[in-house]
């Protein structure tokens, strides 16, 4: 029980009291300093295709769980209607009933809309609470989840766009004192804004498919769990990718797709002023935390480029039945420290789809090692055709 109590407590530190948070992250003697947000879970990787890719997924090529990573891909998706469970068990090095589920699903509507929705729960497991003289003050499940609906369209031959809404609710504690204040559940609502272009050709007398995408995710409201005293920014985020896929021979193809992601929200203050007056969060408004994200950073230029992390992932199919990935991510030490390989395979039949990835981290003891990935995905249409 000691063990979950210390897992929440890191979970609370990423959203709940975030000033007392980035002040003990900004004093660091390591140089670090590590942008935390509310509601870290919407950044997570659900699905196991791009968590096979290094987490690269805003161009590749469109799938059933294109949602999280580029709701405008399913306007180029080649099937008129599906669906997709994903499972990850997280952080298991530390507990094992930390969970993540995706439940995702389109419609065509015709040749230029398509609509789309999922739903992500975070479960925390079991958590016994405790008092600071170590008196039990009861047991919650404590919860997050975040619904969304998008519209896509496809606005010309090769490019279309996005936009999704989002509701967000963080439970962290079941109501319970936390430091002697009272808390409540969090809740948001969040936008999406997102781009695709895809482009196929010939090259070398092979057929070729070029992509491109941007997603700005999350763009909404600050979530409190203090009834408005103390208000944290979402994980506003911007990804930017490319993506190159051609074909070996008549039955092997293989894809190399490279992403750039930024948080679009306030760097936390090293001025010493700036940390005990309470952050630096509160007095800038959503849209001013935006536009601030370019170029706010304490040190300058170097900084704001190690807010940037890199991802580049290789996919490789055997007759569209059978595929192989592998990827690599990337972040800066003084932004997070998320250094791991990935791999993984998957399986596609008529009418379902079974993918699967693991996370190897390129240090040892890291929280994400032995990170699984499971997905499964179901073709309605493929369905009906065999039914004929």
């Amino acid at each position: 029980m000691k063990r979950r109590f210390t897992v929440l407590a890191v979970l609370i530190g990423l959203g709940l009291f975030s000033n007392e948070t980035y002040g003990q992250a900004t004093s660091s003697t390591t140089g670090a300093n590590t942008i935390l947000t509310g509601v870290p879970f919407l950044t997570i990787a659900p699905d196991s295709r791009a968590g096979a890719m290094g987490d690269a997924g805003v161009a590749s090529s469109p799938d059933m769980n294109s949602q999280h990573w580029n709701a405008a891909k399913y306007a180029f998706i080649e099937s008129e209607m599906g669906v997709g469970l994903s499972y990850t068990p997280w952080l298991r090095n530390l507990v094992d009933d930390i969970n993540l589920a995706y439940l995702v699903g389109y419609k065509r509507l015709d040749d230029l809309q398509t609509i789309s929705a999922s739903l992500r729960y975070f479960s925390l497991g079991d958590i016994s609470f405790m008092s600071e003289y170590g008196d039990f003050q009861g047991q919650q499940s404590p919860n997050e989840f975040a619904i969304d609906v998008a519209y896509t369209r496809l606005l010309s031959d090769h490019f279309s766009g996005s936009v999704a809404m989002r509701y967000i609710r963080s439970d962290l504690t079941g109501g319970q004192l936390v430091n002697g204040v009272p808390s409540t559940a969090g809740n948001s609502y969040a936008a999406d804004i997102a781009f695709y272009y895809q482009n196929e050709m010939r090259v070398n007398r092979k057929e070729s498919v070029f992509s491109a995408g941007i997603n700005i995710s999350n763009i909404g409201s600050k979530i409190s769990y203090t009834d408005g005293q103390t208000k944290d920014f979402i994980p506003t985020n911007l990804k930017l990718g490319v993506g190159y896929q051609t074909e070996m021979d008549q039955y092997n193809t293989i894809g190399f797709y490279f992403d750039i992601n930024k948080l679009l929200v306030p760097t936390p203050s090293t001025d010493t002023v700036d940390i005990v007056g309470g952050g630096f969060s509160d007095d800038k408004s959503v849209i001013s935390g935006i536009f601030s994200s370019f170029g706010d950073a304490p040190g300058g230029m170097k900084e704001e480029l190690q807010e940037i992390s890199y991802a580049l992932g290789a996919e490789y199919w055997y007759n569209k039945q059978f595929a192989l990935r592998v990827g690599y991510f990337y972040e800066n030490e003084n932004k997070g420290n998320r250094k791991f390989m990935t791999a993984g395979a998957g399986l596609k039949l008529n009418v379902f789809a079974l993918d699967f990835s693991y996370l190897i981290p390129t240090e040892r003891n890291h929280p994400l090692e032995n990170t699984l990935r499971f997905s499964l995905s179901f073709d309605f249409e493929s369905f009906s055709n065999q039914r004929r």
